[in-house]
């Protein structure tokens, strides 16, 4: 079997413990429950202008990350974090606190996260990219979004928690949230999830392992909400940005705005506004063509990049039909989207790899395309 030609970290960065990149380190503020307060919010700008390089990926795990920070400059930059209160004590802590919060929260989703929050310390040692799913709000919209341990509702509205990759999911009072979770994370690592360091539970799943007793599944989580857009939604304004990524500038512009929700479909909420923000740089429509593509960061922001992705991709995004997708890495990882497009293109030592209907990782159909011909015309 032929080796991969990319490196598997295993880990995500963090405030604490940054990873370095081709611009510098990369450092990703885990806001609580995804929420930035216009204070933290326009001190997360600031710290970006003053530290880094000005420029702010969105993870698709609802967090911020802060490119270009030098060695040098990190000591400051968590300082000033620190204040905004946007740091944890530990760097075991900030790992621990993977959780992942529906930006349409009710109350009761507050306190329910609240709850899984306070409950993280009791946890077992689990993989670095372990996280937990708390999608109890209105309506059910993260459906499309990989976790370990979720929490969800039942068409009648009853709490549930289910494994990542099983169908059915166990009931749970909202009394016993945190107490199931520690249960389930725990039974995870007996069961043998955990394989040198790493694992995820819908791999424990895959292979026929299941909880049993008052975790076992039992009850279907209620049908999932039409995927989110851009536009105005109940509780504000939802915007988004070419591949995640936006300026210190327009972080400050919009923390003038509203507090705001970090989403992981790389879209920020303005909690209150009832009108689309006039900002320059903003996705504010559906049928954006750039949200039909998916690009990683590229050379030289990348130190595994085999070349440059995103004006590449911007270019074909014209010509992506509507409900289709294409998916440009820099390498054969796939960070950007790990799972199937319609089209992929890889970057290789020889030029551009073409993939249809699969991953980065699959076999391509045509190899070494030059990316100045490439044209995506009848691929479709």
């Amino acid at each position: 079997m032929m080796e991969p030609s990319f490196q598997v970290q295993g880990w995500c960065p963090g405030a604490l413990r940054p990873m370095m990149s081709g611009d510098g380190l990369v450092v990703r503020v885990r806001p609580q429950a995804g929420r930035l307060t216009q204070t933290q919010a326009a001190g997360v700008a600031a710290a970006a202008r003053t530290h880094g390089n000005g420029l702010i990926d969105l993870s698709a795990r609802g967090n911020v990350q802060l490119r270009g920070v030098s060695t040098a400059s990190h000591s400051a930059l968590i300082a000033d974090l620190r204040a905004l209160g946007l740091i944890d004590a530990y760097a075991t802590d900030e790992a621990r606190r993977n959780v992942l919060v529906t930006p349409f929260a009710d109350a009761a989703t507050d306190a329910l996260a609240a709850r899984l929050g306070a409950a993280l310390a009791r946890m077992p040692q689990l993989p670095g990219k372990f996280g937990f799913v708390v999608d109890t709000g209105p309506a059910p919209v993260f459906a499309g979004i990989a976790g370990d341990i979720r929490f969800e509702r039942a068409a009648g509205g009853g709490l549930l928690i289910r494994c990542e990759g099983a169908t059915l999911a166990a009931p749970v009072a909202e009394d016993e949230t945190s107490d199931a979770a520690v249960e389930l994370a725990q039974w995870f690592v007996a069961a043998g999830g955990v394989t040198e360091g790493r694992g995820r539970m819908a791999a424990l799943i895959g292979r026929g392992v299941a909880p049993e007793g008052r975790l076992a599944g039992s009850v279907a989580p209620a049908s999932a909400a039409p995927a989110a857009v851009p536009g105005l939604v109940a509780e504000g304004a939802l915007v988004g940005f070419a591949f995640g990524q936006m300026t210190a500038d327009t972080m400050a512009a919009l923390a003038a705005l509203g507090p705001l929700r970090i989403t992981p479909w790389r879209m920020v909420l303005i909690e209150g506004m009832r009108a689309l923000p006039d900002l320059p740089g903003l996705i504010l429509t559906a049928d954006d063509p750039i949200r039909r593509v998916e690009a990683c960061s590229g050379a030289p922001a990348c130190l595994q990049a085999l070349a440059p992705v995103r004006a590449l991709t911007a270019r074909l995004a014209r010509d992506v039909p509507a409900g289709k997708l294409l998916h440009v890495s820099a390498c054969a990882k796939g960070c950007a989207h790990p799972g199937p497009a319609d089209l992929t293109l890889v970057a290789t030592a020889t030029g551009f790899d073409l993939i249809r209907g699969g991953s980065a990782q699959d076999t391509p159909d045509q190899r070494a395309l030059s990316p100045e011909t490439i044209d995506l015309k009848g691929l479709f």
